[in-house]
């Protein structure tokens, strides 16, 4: 895992198309239209989070072609209380092999690490198994189903929410 570099995004687009199906049914940031430019835009606009502050956007890379095969960071930050979220996507590939638990791990340690958070939460869909499945092995404990939690495909829906503190990490 690394920050995304322009030179990546031929290979982030390939990742999203060659998981196009899954992803627009998942993420609200894909369309069955996602582009090679949408993924050059992307590129930029995890630097620029980065360079503010604001969020901490990841790729997922194969470790033997550095192909990206997914995406992962540190979100919804708010540093008065030191709390973030973490999301991660895998493309379709790649599920089932333990990749999206590795950049749970990893995007927790560069939370707690080098942002000095305390607390990070995985919002999951309540049908959402492999997410779920996901935040319980790396350590996250389960706190509440909420109402209304996430925005999904036009409606509010609840969610599971997870924590992790420092002490969780397995």
């Amino acid at each position: 895992m690394r920050r995304l570099q322009p030179t990546d995004a031929p290979s982030f687009y390939a990742a999203v198309r060659e998981s196009i199906d899954e992803l627009t049914y998942w993420m609200p940031w894909c369309s069955k239209d996602y582009s090679l430019s949408d993924a050059e835009a992307w590129m930029q606009t995890t630097r620029d989070m980065w360079a503010a502050g604001a969020e901490y956007p990841l790729g997922i890379f194969d470790a033997n072609t550095g192909a990206v095969v997914g995406g992962t960071g540190v979100n919804h930050i708010n540093r008065a209380y030191r709390i973030g979220n973490i999301g991660y996507w895998v493309s379709s590939k790649r599920t089932g092999q333990g990749v999206a638990r590795f950049a749970a791990h990893q995007s927790a340690v560069l939370g707690f690490g080098d942002l000095g958070l305390t607390r990070l939460e995985i919002v999951v869909l309540t049908h959402n198994k492999a997410s779920q499945r996901v935040a319980e092995t790396v350590g996250a404990k389960l706190e509440c189903e909420a109402r209304n939690r996430l925005y999904f495909q036009g409606t509010p829906q609840s969610a599971f929410v997870y924590s992790l503190v420092p002490e969780d990490l397995r």
